[in-house]
């Protein structure tokens, strides 16, 4: 497993070459740190490239993450939608704004159940989706995008988000047991309160700030931390 760690100052936008040793210096506060950790093992200069490309999407998506904050938990939500099929949507996706949680109309899978969901989710485009108290249990969500989506006291346990990217989600008090975050951008993402027993975080790509955020939830086992290099 590759660990590369990049320093990105705060007013730039150039990405400097990743490298694999962790730097030794503390950053300063006019200084963004991130980790892009365990980047596939690739021979030759293929595994500069994939490396490379995963560094700088993560700082781009860092970078942004500044001016597009969190939804807050205290924020007011919009009224449950009265839509007959507002749960069916999540197998259409957000097709206009994608990453950007842009949208004609709210995605609202509030309350909805999508248990042990195999096929329709997978490789969806669920941003800026409300998912507050939605069960997802067992559910395929590999390869989604769910920019921005609020997912406040959803439960999660053991979806698989393989390859996901899950970049400015609210998972405040949500219930991940189980779950499986390998190879998943987490940038921006929060998880206060929220449960994480036995969750896989192999190959997680994720912020240092972040990182450290993530490594103060109580609830992630010793194998979870030592995938993460909790200290």
């Amino acid at each position: 497993m590759a660990n590369v760690s990049i320093p990105l100052p705060r007013n730039a936008f150039s990405i400097p070459n990743c490298s694999t040793k962790r730097p030794s210096f503390t950053p300063s506060p006019s200084t963004l740190r991130i980790s892009c950790s365990g980047v596939a093992e690739l021979d030759g200069s293929q595994n500069k490239g994939i490396k490379g490309m995963a560094c700088g999407i993560l700082a781009a998506i860092t970078v942004t993450s500044a001016t597009f904050p969190l939804m807050a938990a205290t924020q007011r939500l919009p009224p449950l939608s009265t839509e007959p099929n507002r749960c069916e949507r999540a197998f259409i996706g957000n097709t206009i704004g994608q990453a950007n949680g842009v949208y004609d109309k709210p995605l609202d899978l509030r309350l909805c159940d999508f248990t042990n969901e195999k096929s329709n989710l997978k490789g969806k485009s669920l941003s800026a989706a409300l998912m507050s108290d939605a069960k997802f249990d067992g559910a395929d969500m590999t390869e989604v995008v769910m920019s921005k989506a609020y997912a406040v006291g959803a439960s999660f346990k053991g979806v698989d988000f393989s390859n996901a990217v899950l970049d400015r989600v609210n998972f405040g008090k949500a219930d991940l047991e189980g779950a499986v975050f390998r190879n998943t951008v987490l940038s921006g993402s929060t998880f206060d309160d929220a449960k994480l027993d036995n969750a896989v975080f192999e190959d997680t790509i994720i912020g240092y700030i972040d990182l450290q955020k993530l490594c103060t939830n109580k609830t992630i086992g010793a194998e979870g931390r030592a995938e993460l290099g909790c200290r």
